[in-house]
């Protein structure tokens, strides 16, 4: 990959004020051989929502649910039957059961041994499609040039919508202090080609901000479109720059924050006050519901991707004892998704369902909720006192997780594939993240996964794995 140093002098002229976020091994698992008929190719989306669980939901308590395991393997939860005939979910999971007619549960989705059995290489692999290998620890920081986030594909390969962002990421970054986590970000495609990324507030679910979208101190739209212009003058020297591939993508990215910034539509979009009160109320109060409902409204308004990456709250958690964070419920699983996470995930992800729907927008959005990985089928995590706990935890479990999938041509009320019969591997059509993020690609109409390189060289954006035709 070209790296050019650039001198904050020269970066302060090609990039204008740095408006930042706007876009606007192992053998290879083989999927399993699907029919070649007119209904299994149907694909519909033009956009999809990614609704990201951090830190890695339980797929045994909540919709891989084995009831005839021994207890230590069952845990607490019952499972409920739902709209769809011959699928069950958890108990606790109520609003999502009336809408489970929509959706597709891919049970054996695993990552066989690829990384390791932890956050950062499940986060990698899930979001790109790329195994992460077996030296990938969870301290390592994205790379420039890392394999992009499936996001970034989509911008990269679908026409930029003339007014938004083609993939906006909201409501938290995905790591630490404002620091993207591998796959998180469009790496060797180009900055021009990172999410748009927007700040949600728990204390103030409404109060959505953009870095994008906001002009610090005494700089005005005004004045920035002259600096804007007096970028166009530099001299043929200065110019000489633009020709680093880096410099030309941020020129690119400069420019669309610019755009961003003055047009009306896109912060109108962003606004979730303007929906009725009756609408916020189905979704929920909390910034995550909020989130979703965001979501609908920059797919309504055609932005192609849009990512909810569950946004935790710090001192909620350490307040209910959940010390792993979001769903990664190393201690007191079983009160900390039935007090805590089921109730605020149930009732926005089933009302954006039954919104897209009623909207008739269901069918040209493809709506995926997966996470890094799944939880140990064996409850008691050695970290929180082991299975002798008062309250246990379930460890980490990159070996199997659940999918689920509506929307965009997916045929709903479907199970595709199964775990074994304590949820701990793919048993029945086994399957990788390749897979996952193949199919989204092809729901998305997009077949030609070809990129150019810094050096004009061509190269395969997901070589391995294929689309989950038999979904559609």
């Amino acid at each position: 990959m070209e790296r050019t140093a650039i001198h904050r002098r020269e970066f302060l002229v090609a990039s204008g004020l740095g408006l930042a976020g706007a876009s606007c091994g192992p053998t290879a698992l083989a999927a399993p051989p699907m029919p070649e008929t007119p209904t299994a190719r149907r694909a519909t989306a033009k956009s999809t929502i990614l609704i990201w669980l951090n830190g890695g939901p339980s797929h045994v308590d909540l919709w891989d649910m084995k009831p005839e395991a021994p207890r230590e393997i069952r845990g607490d939860f019952q499972s409920i039957s739902t709209s769809a005939p011959g699928i069950n979910l958890c108990e606790y999971l109520p609003h999502l059961a009336r809408q489970a007619h929509h959706l597709a549960l891919v049970r054996s989705l695993g990552q066989h041994g690829r990384g390791p059995n932890d956050h950062h290489p499940g986060f990698y692999y899930n979001l790109t499609g790329h195994p992460p290998g077996e030296s990938f620890p969870n301290s390592r920081l994205a790379l420039p040039d890392d394999w992009p986030f499936v996001g970034s594909v989509v911008a990269h390969k679908l026409p930029a919508h003339p007014t938004l962002p083609s993939l906006v990421w909201l409501p938290s970054k995905s790591g630490e202090n404002g620091i993207h986590r591998p796959g998180a970000i469009a790496a060797r495609l180009g900055v021009q080609h990172d999410p748009l990324y927007v700040e949600g507030k728990h204390a103030a679910p409404l109060d959505f901000r953009s870095p994008a979208l906001t002009l610090e101190g005494d700089v005005t739209v005004e004045r920035l479109q002259s600096r804007h212009e007096l970028l166009k003058t530099i001299s043929d020297a200065e110019r000489d720059l633009e020709r680093s591939a880096s410099v030309r993508n941020y020129s690119l990215h400069q420019r669309k924050s610019l755009s961003l910034l003055t047009s009306q539509g896109s912060k109108t979009a962003f606004d979730v006050s303007r929906e009725p009160e009756s609408v916020r109320q189905k979704y929920g109060n909390t910034v995550n519901a909020m989130s979703m409902l965001m979501a609908r409204r920059l797919v309504e308004a055609g932005v192609p991707f849009v990512t909810v990456y569950w946004y935790h709250d710090y001192e909620e958690d350490k307040k209910r004892g959940c010390l792993g964070g979001a769903w990664d419920t190393h201690w007191k699983n079983f009160s900390c998704l039935r007090d805590y996470l089921l109730p605020q995930f149930d009732q926005p992800f089933a009302a954006l369902l039954d919104d897209l729907h009623a909207r008739e927008l269901l069918d040209q959005t493809l709506v995926v909720v997966t996470s890094e990985m799944g939880r140990s089928p064996k409850l008691g995590d050695p970290r929180s006192g082991g299975s002798g706990a008062a309250e246990p935890g379930r460890d980490h479990w990159t070996h199997c997780q659940t999918a689920l999938l509506a929307g965009g041509g997916i045929r709903g009320g479907q199970v595709y594939g199964s775990s074994d019969k304590i949820g701990a591997y793919p048993a029945d059509r086994p399957v990788g993240p390749e897979h996952i993020v193949h199919t989204i690609y092809h729901a998305m109409g997009i077949h030609d996964l070809e990129a150019i390189d810094n050096q004009n060289r061509p190269y395969n954006l997901l070589s391995e794995g294929s689309p989950l035709v038999e979904l559609f």
